[in-house]
């Protein structure tokens, strides 16, 4: 969908070759694709303290209170779980994972496939606030070099510790470069779609031969990734093609019903836990044909977090 020009915010006109189903700048002038509500209320200082959480129903927000100190008065921010911080999934997750490989001293490549899907992350938080070309960018340009990350890791599994293999590194760099310069030459999305779905065809074929020919007791959190990150894809091509009936039917749902309909944001939340499954997936697939004990772990009893034992098994 070509970005609109109906309403302007703090970032400008919107310079993208793409916007999403969720509305711009509805009420907010900060932020484009994040629903932002404000007013202004009398208040008493005696009464309330600088800074105050509340939750109220309107369409299943959460609004934050504060004061601003030049004139007596609230400001309430309604923040809806929209297409900007449903990245947070993207974001605080990996940078954890990437945190804890570096502490079971698992090799690089994936610590850089943690931080890359982070930088996806903040690379589509600040698409989606701004809408702007170069924004843009720092979104599409790094799916495809995490994605490339999570290529190399995939196919160089079974290779020998610490070892390093040039030809797949080059190859895949001369990809990167390539799209690259292509898509910044010819700015049409479709390009980046497509070259992005190789990538992700590559990683869905390797894994799904390893859990069938090799470790098939892996298969659980194969198919788990990847149903995941299907679902997403669905939703993304739900939001894109009916994005003018979502918008219609949204302004007849219940309170907290018309958020669910934001299908662009469960695309990141579905396609960000996907992406970190199989990173989880390619840790085991490494770690245990290094002969380590891979433990999986759940953080507060619900994140999965994959833990190194040091010792090999005999």
């Amino acid at each position: 969908m070509a970005p609109s020009a109906e309403r302007q915010g703090y970032w400008g006109r919107p310079t993208s070759t793409l916007d999403w189903c969720e509305e711009n700048y509805v009420v907010s002038f900060y932020i484009a694709e994040f629903c932002w509500i404000q007013e202004r209320h009398q208040c008493r200082r005696r009464l309330l303290g600088p800074l105050c959480w509340r939750r109220i129903s309107s369409k299943g927000a959460v609004f934050l209170l504060y004061r601003n100190s030049s004139i007596d008065s609230l400001h309430w921010l309604c923040i809806d779980t929209g297409n900007t911080v449903s990245n947070l999934i993207m974001i605080l997750p990996p940078i954890y994972g990437a945190i804890q490989t570096i502490r079971d001293g698992l090799e690089l490549r994936y610590i850089c496939s943690f931080l890359g899907l982070a930088a996806v992350g903040v690379g589509s938080w600040c698409f989606h606030m701004t809408l702007l070309y170069e924004m843009q960018l720092l979104d599409e340009l790094p799916m495809i070099y995490s994605t490339c990350v999570f290529v190399y890791c995939l196919y160089e599994c079974f290779k020998q510790e610490k070892g390093i293999s040039l030809f797949p590194i080059a190859l895949l760099f001369i990809f990167s470069v390539s799209v690259t310069v292509v898509y910044l030459q010819w700015k049409e999305p479709v390009f980046h779609q497509v070259m992005y779905g190789a990538l992700v065809a590559c990683l869905v074929m390797r894994s799904v031969f390893i859990v069938t020919w090799v470790y098939p007791w892996l298969r659980p959190l194969c198919y788990t990734s990847l149903g995941v990150f299907m679902l997403g894809f669905l939703l993304w091509n739900i939001d894109n093609i009916f994005c003018d009936i979502l918008r219609a039917r949204r302004q007849t749902l219940p309170p907290g019903v018309g958020v669910v309909t934001q299908f662009h944001a469960w695309w990141h939340i579905f396609t960000g836990l996907g992406s970190y499954l199989h990173i989880l997936l390619s840790q085991q697939i490494r770690s245990t044909y290094l002969k380590y004990r891979p433990n999986v772990k759940f953080l507060c009893g619900v994140w999965p977090t994959l833990h190194i034992e040091p010792q090999k098994t005999s």
